[in-house]
């Protein structure tokens, strides 16, 4: 692997506080104008395209599914079982990946520039886009991705009425089987909005949670989805009688729709409007 993958690479890999503070790291393009690119996970084949580059794409993982120019890609499998023949035949000049997958190694040995990257943070979501425009031969492209990201995701907060702000969520991931913390890229899209996590970071990001624990928090409102076979709320014992669906303060997000608040990629303004409807649609319900 290039030097000049070998300093993306490192720089992808600092810690979370770090991230925050630091200035992108330094970076030449490539001597190609254009790029053939292997994404091997939905997030980042979302940034590619939101960089205006889905058409240096040549193959993605099997989740990818937006936007709708990816669909007939061909699919490479996904972390957890990356095709590596099919990536090597795809000849790509970059391959975009999540830290510490086991392909990495076989991939590097094979020649490909394989660029390991993950977020799990906004801050860390930032330092990530210009770190693959850099990557991409398009310094700039990343920083200014992010503060249009960034003016969306503040004009959705404007639009939450004032009764909601600082109100308790509890929302579910995992098919209903975890809460997604206030540490998490998830909480930190709620805090941004003005609201409270009812789920504490210390927990870790995703924690595992009975019903039961939803019960004890009692949230203010309660976000679900329909994806992953997450059961209804009437399902869920005791829930019936918490304050949060007596009154309806309750809403489930499709399977579709909660992609976009699930992945930690360039979409956080679509996540936070998302939730935005979801406050309004309780409002609509309740005669606000």
């Amino acid at each position: 692997m290039s030097r000049y993958f070998q300093s993306l690479v490192a720089s992808t890999l600092v810690s979370a506080s770090a991230v925050a503070s630091s200035a992108p790291p330094p970076a030449r393009a490539p001597a190609a104008s254009t790029l053939r690119i292997v994404s091997l996970q939905p997030s980042l084949t979302e940034i590619v395209c939101a960089l205006n580059a889905c058409v240096d794409l040549v193959g993605v993982d099997r989740y990818s599914n937006w936007p709708n120019a990816v669909q007939t890609l061909p699919r490479v499998g996904s972390l957890s079982d990356a095709q590596v023949e099919s990536i090597v035949a795809l000849k790509p000049d970059l391959v975009l990946m999540r830290p510490r997958n086991r392909a990495t190694n076989r991939l590097q040995e094979l020649g490909l520039n394989v660029l390991p990257v993950d977020a799990t943070s906004h801050g860390e979501l930032r330092v990530q886009l210009e770190v693959i425009a850099r990557a991409m031969g398009r310094p700039g492209a990343g920083d200014s991705l992010w503060e249009q990201i960034n003016r969306r995701v503040d004009a959705v907060r404007a639009r939450v009425p004032p009764h909601w702000r600082d109100k308790r969520v509890y929302l579910e991931v995992h098919g209903g089987h975890a809460a997604a913390s206030e540490a998490s890229f998830i909480g930190e899209t709620l805090s941004r909005l003005g609201l409270r996590n009812v789920v504490p970071g210390h927990l870790g990001l995703f924690p595992k949670l009975g019903p039961e624990y939803a019960l004890r928090a009692n949230p203010d409102v309660l976000i679900s989805t329909d994806a992953y076979g997450t059961p209804s709320i009437a399902e869920r014992p005791g829930w019936s009688r918490m304050p949060a669906v007596v009154k309806g303060r309750v809403c489930r997000i499709s399977a579709e729709r909660f992609d976009v608040i699930a992945r930690p990629g360039p979409r956080i303004d679509e996540a936070a409007q998302e939730i935005l409807r979801c406050l309004l649609e309780i409002d609509q319900r309740s005669g606000r």
